[in-house]
């Protein structure tokens, strides 16, 4: 028998006993109106408002589609959707258990209903990055003839899991995690839907924040820990969900930490201050503290690379690239996978040689500047490709350094009235150490004098 997504089977016994299923099944939304999040992807004439048969008609018909996001964003919601609204043949097949055959007997039963009935056929695959390049070529004649639609779905980056023929004919649709407004909304309804828990229960707001907190974004863990918590207060005859009963039900403590509040801000200083004294274990500590209050990883990664340049600076010029690296990664996977991440930088950063030498340079030629210290651009600095600079002496004396063999000359650089300022003064701390010696070399090679 085909392995349909849902079948009669399962469907009727749902209906039957409602309260068989979890309660993160049972809140699946039974249409596209009713998804939380993704709005990006739900808009009039979006591919999956045509996968639903909403303006497919005509000689262009629905696209395949490769939905690509974290765990619990909707993947498996859209395509429940898409199964439940649409007039075609629905057909599902997951990555972890089928194979080549399996493809094939769903190809071969599509183009059989279709040349039989005229019935199109969808085909939602979960976890394709799971099928090797051999199992997705299987897919190749079915989608770019049409003979089914296909809906794949994948919690890795497409671009290094998709062959690229696939990607090619298919359109690539990027889910996001869900935001903490989208999660409390969800268990909102979860908590008065008949299909939920039809308000056995209410829900206090640190309950709820810390539910969100436990959710990260994932719509399907905050769900299974509701019904759980849900489940343990009604047992103790409460009607009301306390955070005691979370904690004890989830085994996880409430992390006090208010991110709009005063313990935002001085636990981030903590963990910068703990870099900076160079303490990669109170470092671990505050950022262990973040991620479980939450925070969000772009927040941390900024903060990281703000220490890299303030706190490091040329002692270890990886530190800022580790930094700017750690930030990307984070923006791409999202948690849980980016508290590796984080913790990498963490601990590169804490452990690198510190200079603020960067800091402190930046910092004085500023105030200069805002002291007025400023004055005429040297002439022989000035512009000269333009009709008319030469007349005016823009460029005239201009020593090229790359004509001499050291490739530096002696002139002058800075306006007359800041000549002899230094405003970078290196550390030898780690490799900062070469940047003094070329600092010294390079300014006696310029004739400064000390100031």
């Amino acid at each position: 028998m085909e392995p349909d997504l849902f079948t009669a089977a399962a469907e009727e016994r749902q209906e039957k006993d409602p309260t068989g299923s979890p309660l993160a099944v049972r809140m699946r939304p039974r249409t596209l109106d009713e998804v939380v999040g993704q709005q990006h992807l739900l808009k009039p004439g979006s591919p999956l408002r045509r996968l639903v048969g909403e303006g497919s008609s005509g000689p262009a018909g629905p696209s395949s589609v490769i939905l690509w996001g974290p765990p619990g964003t909707g993947k498996t919601t859209l395509a429940y959707v898409v199964s439940k609204a649409t007039n075609k043949r629905f057909v599902e097949l997951s990555a972890i258990t089928a194979g080549v055959k399996e493809v094939r007997a769903v190809i071969d039963g599509a183009r059989r209903a279709s040349g039989g009935y005229g019935q199109e056929t969808v085909l939602f695959l979960d976890e394709i990055h799971r099928f090797s390049k051999a199992q997705q070529d299987s897919l190749l004649p079915a989608v770019e003839n049409r003979w089914v639609t296909l809906i794949a779905a994948t919690t890795e980056n497409p671009y290094f899991s998709v062959i690229s023929p696939l990607l090619s004919r298919s359109l690539l649709l990027t889910l996001e995690p869900l935001t903490d407004d989208d999660v409390r909304d969800l268990l909102k309804r979860a908590l008065t839907d008949e299909r939920g828990l039809k308000g056995a229960v209410t829900l206090p707001e640190d309950t709820a924040a810390h539910l969100l907190r436990i959710a990260g974004g994932d719509a399907r863990r905050a769900l299974t820990a509701l019904e759980a918590a849900a489940g343990a207060a009604l047992d103790k005859g409460e009607s009301e969900v306390s955070l005691a009963t979370l904690e004890e039900t989830v085994d996880r403590a409430a992390v006090k930490y208010d991110r709009d509040g005063d313990q935002h801000y001085d636990v981030a200083s903590a963990l910068i201050k703990s870099i900076r004294g160079s303490d990669v274990d109170a470092a671990l500590h505050y950022l262990a503290r973040m991620i479980e209050a939450g925070e969000d990883p772009r927040f941390i990664a900024r903060r990281l690379m703000i220490s890299a340049s303030e706190d490091i600076g040329l002692a270890d010029p990886n530190a800022l690239p580790i930094a700017v690296a750690a930030a990307q990664a984070v923006a791409m996977i999202g948690f849980p996978e980016a508290a590796l991440t984080l913790s990498h930088a963490t601990i590169a950063l804490a452990l690198a040689p510190k200079s603020n030498a960067a800091t402190t340079a930046i910092g004085a030629a500023l105030e200069d500047v805002r002291k007025g210290l400023a004055g005429p651009v040297p002439s022989h600095l000035r512009d000269s490709h333009y009709k008319g600079a030469t007349k005016l002496g823009h460029g005239k004396g201009y020593t090229y350094p790359h004509d001499l063999p050291e490739g530096i000359a002696e002139q002058q650089y800075a306006p007359d009235a800041l000549k002899d300022r230094e405003y970078y003064e290196p550390t030898r701390h780690g490799a900062e150490a070469r940047y003094a010696d070329a600092v010294e070399w390079t300014r006696k090679h310029l004739g400064r004098k000390r100031s």
